[in-house]
């Protein structure tokens, strides 16, 4: 079969993305199963695509300065497409910015860096919410009562580096479900894909958390680089989070999408 070569690539994936996910309802139905069989095709497509496949071009490195730097975002939205089954754009990250750890309720994701580097922590939730028997640890600084309410235990899943060389970030319902993405060494972005899309009518909102640390990990911070690698995995399997507001200093504008249109 000859190879299209007319054809733009992210329309190409736009396609690709709604065949894989179609059809979609939740985590819980053996869905996840169906995904995996069916994104060969889509990962194959992302892993290819570049910064000029959308003629965007790579940002170069501006500090912030004064009350212009302070005003502008630290995070930029480029809007793609958008449908019942998926969603698409691309985040533009300025030097040293970061989208805080953040979830994606019943959502399976992909993240493919265009340009830079961004380094991505992502997290699992252990289980809903805090249950009658479990018995958090003593927090540093302590919380509030109130606080306890939202408390999660989770799971460090992987911390790694990605650029336009990587393969995409994956996430699914249960697995990496949660990420902090930071830019490594000047600005970056990066394409995202999410199925289905974020939707709060239908109990797919973004919430924010901050990691916590126990006295006891507090601490080991006097310990010597030996004696904390003993600990190190240990810790990992039991970290806790705390949602919270979208912090302050975080907020993402909008800017206009230059590349080839997508229709669905």
């Amino acid at each position: 079969m000859p190879r299209d070569n007319k054809t733009p690539l992210i329309q190409k994936i736009a396609k690709q993305a709604y065949i894989t996910f179609k059809g979609l309802k939740s985590s819980s139905n053996g869905d996840n199963k169906l995904v995996a069989d069916k994104q060969d095709e889509l990962i194959s497509l992302v892993t290819a695509v570049r910064a000029a496949d959308l003629k965007i071009a790579p940002r170069k490195s501006k500090p912030g300065s004064g009350a212009a730097g302070l005003q502008s975002p630290p995070v930029t939205y480029m809007h793609i497409c958008e449908t019942e089954v998926f969603s698409m754009g691309v985040f533009l990250l300025r030097t040293g910015a970061s989208i805080p750890l953040h979830d994606h309720p019943d959502m399976n994701g992909m993240l493919k860096v265009l340009y830079g580097k961004v380094s991505v922590r992502c997290f699992d939730k252990l289980e809903d919410n805090l249950t009658v028997k479990t018995v958090p640890p003593h927090f540093d600084p302590p919380l509030a009562p109130l606080q306890t309410a939202s408390l999660w235990r989770s799971i460090l899943r992987s911390v790694a580096e990605y650029s336009e060389n990587s393969g995409p970030c994956l996430l699914t319902p249960l697995r990496d479900n949660l990420h902090q993405i930071d830019a490594v060494e000047g600005p970056a972005a990066f394409l995202d894909i999410l199925a289905p899309p974020y939707n709060p009518d239908d109990g797919r909102d973004c919430h924010y958390y901050k990691v916590l640390q126990t006295v006891a990990e507090r601490e080991t911070d006097g310990k010597s680089s030996e004696e904390q690698q003993g600990e190190e995995k240990e810790k990992e399997e039991d970290t806790w989070l705390l949602e919270i507001p979208q912090p302050e200093d975080f907020w993402c504008g909008g800017e206009p999408y230059p590349g080839p249109a997508v229709s669905i």
